[in-house]
């Protein structure tokens, strides 16, 4: 059975437990339960787009709540886990310089924004995370919040397309 099929025939509550380790906004699981069947993943990653731009700020607020940061290995056996840990890969540096800006990029954010930095790391290598931390300490607030929104659904799509792998 191909991963949409399967998809299709979950379950909704086992749906939304799977949903929820690619995005922790419980809304986003549901409306992609709701939304079923999908003919294809195209279909699937549209309506996945929709319910991202659905998201409220507390919702987003939610779904940064699964989010490590950037540079800290998630614990646990859980699949969220497990994806973050392997997004993050590139972020684990041996440069002790990099690790230690990453640190401090990380609590200056938290410290402006009142979250954790949020950016799809996948692919993309410690001084670029880092670079895009600083310079986004730059923003205001609104035009943050869009980039973590953003930032939020790139992440659930990527770990969408995982889990539909996963299930065939």
């Amino acid at each position: 059975m191909a991963g949409i099929e399967v998809f299709n025939s979950l379950p909704a509550q086992d749906l939304e437990a799977r949903l929820a380790a690619c995005c922790a906004a419980p809304d986003w699981g549901v409306a992609l339960a709701a939304g079923r069947p999908y003919p294809d993943r195209i279909r699937l990653l549209a309506a996945a787009d929709a319910a991202s731009a659905a998201l409220t700020w507390d919702d987003v607020l939610k779904g940064l709540s699964a989010h490590p940061r950037i540079g800290e290995r998630a614990v646990g056996d859980s699949r969220e886990a497990q994806w973050s840990r392997r997004e993050q890969s590139a972020a684990a540096t041996e440069d002790e310089a990099t690790r230690a800006a990453l640190v401090e990029a990380n609590r200056a954010y938290e410290e402006r924004f009142g979250h954790v930095f949020l950016i799809s790391a996948s692919g993309k290598s410690p001084e670029e995370i880092l670079a895009a931390a600083r310079q986004r300490l730059a923003n205001d607030p609104t035009t943050e919040r869009a980039i973590v929104a953003d930032e939020l659904r790139k992440i659930a799509q990527s770990r969408l397309w995982r889990l539909l792998d996963e299930l065939g």
